[in-house]
Formats: structure tokens, C-alpha cells, sequence
């Protein structure tokens, strides 16, 4: 088990962990949640063997082998599936020794011991798996996303965010006893983020999570530790337990420093009172003792939640777009290269559209293409009058400037668009503005390119609050965001009386903020009828489609999706998926309740 007692933890004058203990039963599957800040990632350099403990005692079982997804970009020509074959160090190790055993058979063919070293090697490598090694390479790889024609594609070849798939696809392919995922989710759609909950369910190790993706911690973690005021708390139950739990908890604290309170208050009262007489000194002083030796109950300390709302757009035009007929796509080589066709849809005031489907099926082609980022290859896309979009794409945090500060920012954007906004563009208001997404006065003048995720996503939110638009376009806007402001964000959007289409992997924002579905697959969009659940359910439908297409690439060896056990290189596991939902109109009551109120 994993044990930490008493623990000191510091990142330089900073003490993250104060005399914390915790303790780790083997095989558990735990969520470490908590603040941006409060040291969760630095526990886990301490459990990798990073970092050293400052005070206190940590231990786990020396035998123990740990697999973890490295944050450094892979930089090597090797083809996706060797790097991730690569992953499997016990099976690397084996064929070193094999190497070794023939080259000492060359050496010297009458030495029986070398015959026998290889014969050795031989099954201890089929006893790790050598055969169907790049099998289960290949299934974890399309697994996460990737197509079947990219399993020989050089790592070099792929984007930063694919590219850290593949880390993640190496990790898992590590045999291990003991699993660190730290943000697993941020490069993933919703597609890969289903596969990999189903995964991590057949995992038989011990495994640490952390995440601000409250249904993926629902879903694969069973323990829950909670970092706060540099002490570890242990829940037992999921992420959705653990609220319970401490809410439950924060009250009852609430409840007994409020009865201590008065028990205190009344001591006092006698002791003001009487601390004076001669006759009464002694019993003064003892309420005073008495006050000293108890054990203090902590007051409900709330940390302050972050809260923003959009304003209220300048005009609600109806419909805000009319699409017909129209192609989506790239020109490639001269030539039209159509990702869905033939889309014929119209877009109303008041509108919360969740935009499903698989990866590479053209969501962000569709949503760039209304955003006008990109032209439509065919058809026409007519915008309402005064139609004001809010665009917040994957790669918007690339397109901040890191020399810049936020308040210079605003300041380029108020000169750009300030009286299209309609908002005051004095520098006084730019940083009250700024204020209200908790950049203060030292922030305001932080280059952005020392910023973490987080606050860079911050900034681009409210650049985009700030220009009150009356259509919103979110294209993963969560992947750096903490629980607190995702939970923002969702109640942000709820108020907004302006249209919302939305792409992301985050279920529990689907769920809050959209009231219909649109499902992008196989060259086309159309109403999706299902919920979310469904919509899980044709996901793992497509992924075994790929998966049987994927059967030839490997020598029409099987590609399983593998989960590697504890002590053992793995087992293949085959999801089960549901049929695939039929595509209708689930939304068109709600559309239309929507469209009347806009008028």
C-alpha cells in the first residue's frame, strides 16, 4: 500500500503538505482533486520518485512498477506504433536480453548456456506478449483517436496535442503496479475520453487520477483524497460522493465552531465580569484556563468561487444563421475536400445546440466555418442582421500574445472593437473588468506567456464576455479550466439569453448547458435524439468499426483494447456497445419555445 505519514511537502518557501497522512490500499482507484496550486502534481513527483519528502514518513511496496504519461513533446522519427510499443518496458527489456543471448551465441555456438539463454528469452517474451505486442499498440493508438492510416506515421509528423496522445497510449501500454494519470483528459474528444473510462475500468493496479472532469472521475475512481489547507482528506466514493460527503461535513464543522463559539462567549462574559473580585478571581481564572485548553474547531472557511456572466447581447436576431445546403471541407491541392456535406439547418435565438461526433468527422471543420474562419466549399450560409460571434477555438490560447499583458490586451481589443461593444474602454474600466476574472493588480501586468492554462483560458473568456456577442461558438473551451470555473462557466452560459453551440469532452457541461444534440458522422450532420448515454454507447459502436478495419494493418492480428493488469503485461477486453441511436428531432419543442420568446 501506498502510505504517507506525517508528511512535509514544500515547493520552495511554500509548504504544500503540513504533517499530512494517507494511506492507500493496493488496487484502489483514487481521485487526488483540490485547487489550482495546492500541490497535487507535486505529489506526484514525489510518488515517482522526483521530488523527496521535506519531513515525515512515505513509502510504497519497493516492487512495484509505475507507468505515468511524460509531460515532455516527443521528438523522434519512429512510427506511432513502435514509440508506443516502446511503452512496454518489460517486453524492451526482454528483447535486450535476447539481443545479448545470440550475440554470446555467435560468440560461442558449443556454450550450451547461451542455447539455453535464448531459448529463455523466447518464452519469457511470449509470456510478455512479444506476439500480439503490436496489436495491442495499435488498439490503444485507435483507441485515442488516431485513423488507421496514421499507425505508421512518424511521431515528428503529428501536431503537440496528438502527440501527447501518444504519451498517454505509451503509458498505458506500460505494464504496471501502480498507474499516475495527471490530466489525462485535455487532449482527448469526447470519443477518446470514452474509450479511455472504458479502459481504465479493467485496469488492475493501483491508480491515481487528477482531474477537473467530475463525470470521468465518477466514472473510474472509487476513492477520493482532497487536498486543502496542506492536509489530505480521504472520502470514500467518487468524485459526486466526495461533494456529498464534505458538504455534509462543512456543515457539521459549521455547526460545532458555532456551539463553541457560545460555550466561549459565555466564558468570556463571566470572566469580563467578574475577573475583578477579589472572590471570584478564582473562578475567572479557571474559565480562562479552560478556554486555553480547548481544541479550537476551525471555522467553515469557503474558498471565494469565481463567478462571471455575459451580458446581455445588443440584438437577438432570428434565425441567427440559415445554412443550406452546404458543404464544409478544405481546399486541398486546388481540389474541394468536403468533411460533411449537404447540411441544410437553421439556427435560432435562444439555441443550445451540443455539437457530437467522433474525432475527425468535421466538428471543428463545421464550427470554424460558421465562426468564419473558414468559407463553405458549397451552398450557402446566410447570418442574421447584427449577428455578433463569440468564437472560442481549441487553439485560441496560441493566438494570445506571450509578451503581452491582459490589461494590454484589452486595451488592443477595446481599440479594435470598443464601439461595435458599446462597453467603456478606459483603462480604469479594462482592469475593473479584469478584476472580475480575478486578475488583480499584479496579474493585469503579468506577461501572458508566464500564465498557466488556466488563467490564459480566463483571459481569452473574458475578451470574449467583453464584446457581448450574441452567438457563442465554444470549441473545447474547458481543457485548461479548473472544477471551479467550469462550474462557472456552465452557470455563465445558463444566464446567457444569447445562442450557444458548443464542442466538448466535458459530459457534465453538455448536460447543463445544452437542451439538443447535432451529430457529425460519416459526411453528415443531423439532429441526434439520444442523450449523452446514448451517445456513449455509439461511440464505442464506432470505435469497434475501427477496430475491425484495423484487423488487416496488423497482419489481421486481433486488436483488442487492452488493459494492463497488475504484475502482468495485460488482457484483452472488448467493450460492449449499445446500438447506435437513430438521429431525429428531439429538440424541436424546445427550439420553438426559444424562437417564440425572441420574437
Amino acid at each position: 500500500m501506498i502510505t504517507l505519514k506525517n508528511l512535509v511537502l514544500r515547493r520552495g518557501a511554500k509548504v504544500l503538505l503540513d504533517r499530512a497522512s494517507v494511506v492507500i490500499a493496493p488496487g484502489e482507484r483514487v481521485g487526488l482533486v483540490g485547487r489550482n496550486g495546492v500541490g497535487k502534481s507535486t505529489l506526484f513527483r514525489l510518488l515517482d520518485g522526483t521530488l523527496h519528502e521535506d519531513g515525515g514518513e512515505f513509502s510504497y511496496p519497493k516492487q512495484w512498477r509505475l507507468a505515468q504519461v511524460a509531460q515532455d513533446m516527443p521528438e523522434t522519427d519512429e512510427t506511432a506504433t513502435a514509440f508506443v510499443v516502446g511503452g512496454d518496458t518489460l517486453l524492451g527489456s526482454l528483447r535486450e536480453a535476447l539481443a545479448i543471448a545470440e550475440r554470446d551465441f555467435e560468440r560461442d555456438p558449443d556454450d550450451p548456456d547461451a542455447g539455453m539463454a535464448i531459448a529463455q528469452a523466447h518464452v519469457d517474451l511470449a509470456d510478455a506478449g512479444e506476439h500480439d505486442a503490436t496489436a495491442r499498440a495499435q488498439a490503444l493508438i485507435l483507441g485515442l483517436g488516431f485513423g488507421t492510416d496514421e499507425l505508421e506515421r512518424p511521431v515528428d509528423s503529428f501536431s503537440g496535442g496528438w502527440r501527447m496522445r501518444l504519451q498517454l497510449a505509451r503509458a498505458l501500454m506500460c505494464p504496471s503496479d501502480l498507474l499516475l494519470l495527471d490530466e489525462p483528459t485535455n487532449h482527448l474528444d469526447l470519443d477518446a475520453l470514452v474509450w479511455l473510462e472504458a479502459w481504465l475500468k479493467t485496469y488492475a493496479g493501483t491508480m491515481l487520477v487528477i482531474s477537473h472532469d467530475r463525470e470521468f472521475l465518477d466514472a473510474v475512481t472509487e476513492v477520493t483524497v482532497h487536498v486543502d489547507n496542506a492536509q489530505l482528506t480521504r472520502y470514500g466514493g467518487n468524485y459526486s460522493k466526495f461533494e456529498e460527503l464534505r458538504s455534509e461535513q462543512l456543515l457539521l464543522q459549521q455547526a460545532a465552531f458555532a456551539k463553541q463559539q457560545d460555550k466561549i462567549a459565555h466564558l468570556q462574559k463571566f470572566i469580563d465580569r467578574f475577573k475583578a473580585k477579589a472572590s471570584k478571581a478564582k473562578q475567572a481564572q479557571s474559565r480562562v484556563k479552560a478556554i486555553e485548553r480547548m481544541e479550537k474547531v476551525a471555522p467553515m472557511l469557503a474558498s471565494a468561487d469565481f463567478e462571471f456572466e455575459f451580458r446581455e447581447p445588443v440584438n437577438l436576431p432570428n434565425p441567427m444563421l440559415s445554412i443550406s445546403g452546404a458543404d464544409f471541407g478544405y481546399i486541398v491541392d486546388g481540389e474541394p475536400r468536403v468533411i460533411v456535406g449537404g447540411v441544410s439547418r437553421s439556427v435560432l435565438a435562444g439555441q443550445r445546440v451540443g455539437i457530437l461526433g467522433a474525432n475527425g468527422q468535421g466538428k471543428s471543420t463545421f464550427v470554424k466555418t460558421v465562426a468564419r474562419d473558414l468559407k463553405a466549399l458549397a451552398g450557402e450560409i446566410t447570418e442574421g442582421k447584427g449577428l455578433s460571434i463569440g468564437y472560442f477555438a481549441q487553439q485560441e490560447l496560441d493566438v494570445l500574445r506571450p509578451a503581452d499583458t491582459p490589461l494590454e490586451h484589452m486595451v488592443r481589443l477595446a481599440r479594435e472593437v470598443g464601439a461595435n461593444a458599446r462597453e467603456a474602454t478606459g483603462e480604469q474600466a479594462l482592469r475593473a473588468f479584469l478584476g472580475s476574472f480575478n486578475f488583480g493588480a499584479d496579474m493585469i501586468r503579468q506577461p501572458v506567456g508566464t500564465m498557466s492554462g488556466g488563467e490564459k483560458a480566463r483571459l481569452v473568456l473574458s475578451m470574449m464576455v467583453w464584446q457581448r456577442p450574441n452567438l457563442l461558438l465554444l470549441d473545447e473551451p474547458t481543457n485548461h479550466l479548473d472544477l471551479v470555473t467550469r462550474e462557472a462557466l456552465a452557470m455563465a452560459l445558463n444566464q446567457f439569453e444569447g445562442t450557444v453551440m458548443l464542442v466538448s469532452h466535458d459530459r457534465a457541461l453538455l448536460r447543463s448547458v445544452c437542451d439538443e444534440f447535432w451529430l457529425v458522422g460519416r459526411g453528415s450532420l443531423a439532429p441526434f435524439s439520444g442523450d449523452l448515454d446514448d451517445y456513449q454507447r455509439y461511440l464505442l459502436e464506432e470505435s469497434k468499426r475501427l477496430r475491425e478495419e484495423a484487423r488487416g494493418v496488423a497482419g489481421g492480428a486481433r486488436a483488442p483494447v487492452v488493459a494492463p493488469a497488475a504484475g502482468r503485461p495485460g488482457k484483452a477486453v472488448q467493450a460492449d456497445p449499445g446500438p447506435a441511436p437513430r438521429a431525429t428531432d428531439a429538440g424541436a419543442a424546445k427550439r420553438a419555445r426559444r424562437a417564440a420568446r425572441a420574437g
